[in-house]
C-alpha cells in the first residue's frame, strides 16, 4: 500500500519537541507546585493522557504535530480512535522499556530510512504520520 506524503524524522523530531515544551513544561511546574516534585506520576499520568486522548479528539493531532503541520492516521487515511493510541503509545511505550530504550533507536532509524517513514509503534498501532490535513480525505 503507498501511504499519503509519510512525514520523516526530522519534523516528526521537531513536533516530539514542541509537545515536550508545549505541554511537558508546564506539567512539571504544576506538578512541582502541587507535590513539591516535578517528575511524578502526575507529570507521567498528564503526559499519557495528552499522547493518547488528544490524537483522538483532534483527527490526529497533538499541538507539535499541528504547529508543524503533520497528523496521526490509520494505514487506511482513516482518523485514529483510543484502542489505536493505547497501542501507539502505551504498548509501544512498554515495548521501548523492555528494549532499554534499543526499540526507539531502530524507530528513529525506520523513520529516516524507510520510505514509507513508518516506526515500530506505527507498525503496532497500524499507523503513520503524514502532511495531509483531515480535509484532503
Amino acid at each position: 500500500m503507498k501511504l499519503l506524503n509519510p512525514a520523516g524524522f526530522w519534523i516528526r523530531f521537531g513536533a516530539s519537541l514542541f509537545d515536550g515544551i508545549i505541554m511537558g513544561a508546564p506539567l512539571a511546574i504544576i506538578s512541582y507546585l502541587i507535590l513539591g516534585e516535578s517528575n511524578t506520576w502526575f507529570t507521567t499520568l498528564g503526559s499519557y493522557l495528552y499522547f493518547i486522548l488528544l490524537p483522538v479528539f483532534w483527527v490526529g493531532y497533538t499541538v507539535g504535530k499541528r504547529i508543524l503541520g503533520i497528523r496521526i492516521v490509520n494505514i487506511d487515511e482513516t482518523d485514529v480512535n483510543f484502542w489505536i493510541m493505547i497501542k501507539r503509545h502505551l504498548i509501544a511505550g512498554i515495548i521501548y522499556g523492555f528494549t532499554f530504550g534499543i526499540g526507539a533507536i531502530v524507530s528513529a532509524f525506520m523513520v529516516g530510512i524507510r520510505e514509507d517513514k513508518r516506526a515500530i509503534h506505527d507498525f503496532i498501532a497500524g499507523t503513520y504520520v503524514t502532511f495531509y490535513p483531515p480535509w484532503q480525505k
